[in-house]
């Protein structure tokens, strides 16, 4: 039942909620209001006193419309809407004052600062302060943390608005930090100096109105104005987050996160935020041919004529699909290893997902879901590691009153769940449970890879499900590739998995898998973008273009279609994977239907036509699967190591750095004798 209150601000009459808070109704009026601790998606701190405004009738005194809510307004005298003033003498006289407070101890580093022309410290002191100081006493200096190789701190810039206490805490579910000392004392810490052991602290970059916290592997190397910004889609997990590609020249400089409400609210983990460095690295820049086993530098020609003539040849073509390839090349790849009468397989990691079902490897529920679930059960999943933004929405969730049960590997999900079991006899009990409570209540079932992969992975999938069906639960399939979906979609999958993809192949055509060991005997064509395990093995190497040089079309865990956009250009002589596997096609004589990336797309669309809605959810029809047997044993992890998962990933110093300190902090502590 909403409580819906009148209010008049600055002379206009607005009709809002009672429970917003009077920031909130101020810019439902379109009015902005300075501020540096509010953050709509933390919790309220009322600490920097910026957001003053003045209530008419109220207290002789500012109050802080941050934490104010417009229920707590008293009406006029003759019971007219309270008022609420943004711009009077006495809000921008008080304005001033908590900007001068602020500026007292703040260093005039803006020339050497990373956060310049990006800093709310900067624009609101333009557009609130004043362009005098009467301060001159010596300025305060606070030691600077050692948060990690990702945060850079410069403590004697912080203003104490405490957003980084507060994501770390309520989102990122970590106890690292947090705020000692009263006053003059009073300066942000972390727990006995701890570094930060969580894989979204990146995200205090971003929520830092200072520069306080500032990006370590990216400080001192652009300013935000020479930066080209291009908005695109995340691959390093299947979530799909929304991201901004900052570019300078040829060269991804950082990676920021874009709000995107129905899928990665405004984080990203920091795989997403700090991959950029493995771009440069490793890359494959021209095409390769082995001669006696050793690869040779070639030239387009000599090596598409060497794989035409290869496939041309071949009793039998496997192609095989890799975890970040986007569904225009998948599509693409499909549709030529069918010219060939060949066999073409997207689940490389051997997971039992049912080809002609949406519902069985997808679901039917959105992230959004996960918001409004009262119960969350997750079977065969770590989601902490394999989609880290999911988790801080489970959190949230959790938080809110959810109660969330594990059936998998027991793990620090940063928040508290019911272990019902490790292993599959776990699941098969709570089919045989009562479902009082969670029948009425909105519910969200979620199962991950690891349980999948096993030989009995569709047997456990029918089970989830039976689950799902027996509960009202909304269904998901936590994805980890995030090329898996489209790559679905589009049907690239065959009958008995990737063994029967590769039974009898002579000829591999290798499409940026390089999860996946190829045995000797068939002749190997990788595309692909790094030189990782996929082009070691390769006979051919077609180089093609990584995630941020060309547009391509992603399909996340829940089933949206997203479009990730070309921020640059493919280094030395690489291609688009598109107009690779197009002009291979011309070479071998079956030259596939489309001259460009508009006509491959209408194609597609074609094809899936479900796939043109952008950003939209498609509803799935709800089709049980039959059920096999359940096997024995517990469910393993999908992701061993979430710093290394994709060749992007491990072609970076900073991931390697970041897998070692994990790694490190692992290993049992020993006390000193």
């Amino acid at each position: 039942m909403s409580d819906l209150r009148k209010v008049i601000i600055d002379g206009n009459e607005i009709e809002v909620d009672g429970a917003m808070t009077l920031i909130q109704a101020c810019e439902v009026a379109g009015i902005e209001i300075p501020r540096f601790c509010y953050h709509e998606r933390l919790s309220i701190a009322g600490n920097c006193r910026m957001c003053l405004v003045e209530v008419v009738g109220g207290p002789p005194k500012p109050a802080a419309s941050c934490a104010m809510q417009v229920r707590d307004l008293r009406p006029g005298p003759e019971g007219q809407p309270p008022q609420v003033r943004t711009n009077s003498p006495m809000v921008k006289k008080a304005r001033e004052g908590v900007m001068e407070f602020l500026l007292i101890n703040h260093p005039l580093d803006c020339p050497i600062c990373d956060q310049g022309g990006e800093c709310d410290l900067q624009d609101q002191a333009m557009a609130y302060g004043v362009d005098f100081s009467r301060y001159r006493e010596p300025k305060r200096a606070n030691a600077d943390l050692d948060l990690g190789p990702l945060v850079e701190t410069h403590m004697t810039r912080c203003i104490s608005c405490t957003r980084c206490v507060r994501f770390t805490t309520e989102v990122a579910g970590i106890t690292q930090m947090g705020q000692t000392g009263r006053g003059e004392d009073a300066e942000i810490t972390s727990y006995l100096g701890q570094t930060l052991d969580s894989n979204m602290q990146g995200n205090i970059i971003d929520l830092c109105p200072v520069g306080a916290l500032v990006s370590k592997p990216y400080a001192f190397t652009a300013r935000p104005w020479e930066l080209t910004k291009t908005e695109s889609i995340d691959v390093m997990d299947a979530l799909g987050s929304a991201i901004r590609v900052d570019t300078k020249g040829r060269e991804v400089m950082r990676f920021l996160p874009r709000n995107n409400d129905g899928v990665n609210e405004e984080w990203i983990s920091d795989k997403t935020r700090f991959v950029w460095d493995g771009l440069r690295r490793q890359r494959l820049d021209r095409p390769y041919i082995r001669e006696n086993g050793k690869l040779r530098p070639a030239t387009w020609p000599e090596a598409l004529s060497l794989a035409a003539e290869k496939l041309a040849s071949a009793t039998k073509v496997a192609g095989l699909v890799g975890d970040l390839v986007s569904t225009e090349a998948a599509f693409a790849l499909k549709t030529l290893v069918s010219e060939f009468g060949g066999a073409i397989e997207c689940r490389t990691d051997g997971a039992k997902l049912p080809a002609d079902n949406r519902s069985g490897y997808v679901g039917t529920a959105s992230i959004e879901d996960i918001d409004s679930a009262k119960f969350i059960q997750l079977i065969g999943t770590d989601p902490r590691t394999e989609a880290p933004v999911l988790n801080a929405r489970i959190r949230k969730a959790w938080a809110a009153g959810a109660n969330v049960g594990l059936v998998g590997e027991a793990v620090d999900l940063t928040y508290e769940y019911a272990h019902v079991g490790t292993d599959r006899a776990a699941l098969e009990g709570l089919l045989n449970k009562e479902f009082g409570a969670v029948k009425d209540a909105p519910s969200v079932i979620i199962i991950g890879q690891a349980a999948l992969r096993g030989e009995d992975g569709a047997a456990v999938l029918a089970a989830a499900m039976k689950l799902a069906d027996a509960t009202n639960s909304k269904f998901m399939v936590l994805h980890t590739a995030a090329g898996r979906v489209g790559a679905m979609d589009i049907g690239a999958v065959t009958e008995g998995g990737i063994e029967a993809a590769m039974d009898g192949a002579d000829v591999v055509y290798n499409l940026g898998a390089d999860e996946i060991e190829i045995a000797k005997g068939p002749f190997v064509i990788y595309q692909g973008s790094h030189g990782d395990r996929g082009a070691h093995r390769a006979d051919v190497i077609l180089p093609g273009a990584a995630y941020t040089e060309e547009n391509g079309l992603f399909v996340n865990t829940e089933g949206r279609p997203q479009l990730a956009f070309r921020a640059g250009f493919a280094p030395g002589e690489a291609k688009e994977n598109w107009a690779i596997l197009r002009a291979l096609s011309a070479e071998a004589g079956k030259t596939l239907p489309f001259d460009s990336l508009a006509q491959l797309r209408q194609a597609l669309v074609a094809a899936v036509p479900h796939l043109a809605k952008v950003d939209d959810v498609p509803e799935n029809e709800w089709k049980l699967e039959d059920a096999g047997k359940l096997g024995q044993g517990a469910f393993g992890t999908a992701v061993a190591d979430f710093y290394l998962t994709n060749p992007i990933a491990r072609a970076s110093q900073l991931m390697a750095e970041l897998s070692a300190n994990a790694k490190a902090r692992k290993e049992t502590q020993i006390a000193a004798e």
